[in-house]
């Protein structure tokens, strides 16, 4: 069962697609672009329709989605973690 999407290759982030994750599951991805499969384990609950951190990223580092910049990061992420509003910033202002 696919749990949660990623668009392409170097995406920092994929996007959850089911209810009821929780912190300590294991997930299974699947990159479209590429059609394969990847698994991670979750640090944290992560709701419908938000993102989970598909590798470790730095304070201030660049959040990829669709292969496309969309935002920075204000505090380190760790891979399995839930991306959000705490710990991701839009560039724009």
């Amino acid at each position: 069962m696919i749990q949660f999407l990623v668009h392409e290759d170097g995406d920092s982030v994929g996007t959850i697609v089911v209810e009821g994750i929780k912190a300590g599951d294991t997930l299974t991805g699947w990159v479209m672009e590429q059609d394969k499969t990847v698994t991670i384990k979750t640090l944290n609950a992560i709701p419908i329709g938000h993102k989970i951190a598909l590798k470790a990223l730095k304070n201030n580092g660049t959040i990829i989605k669709y292969g496309v910049d969309i935002g920075r990061t204000i505090a380190p992420i760790k891979l399995g973690e839930y991306v959000h509003v705490h710990n991701v910033k839009t560039k724009r202002w």
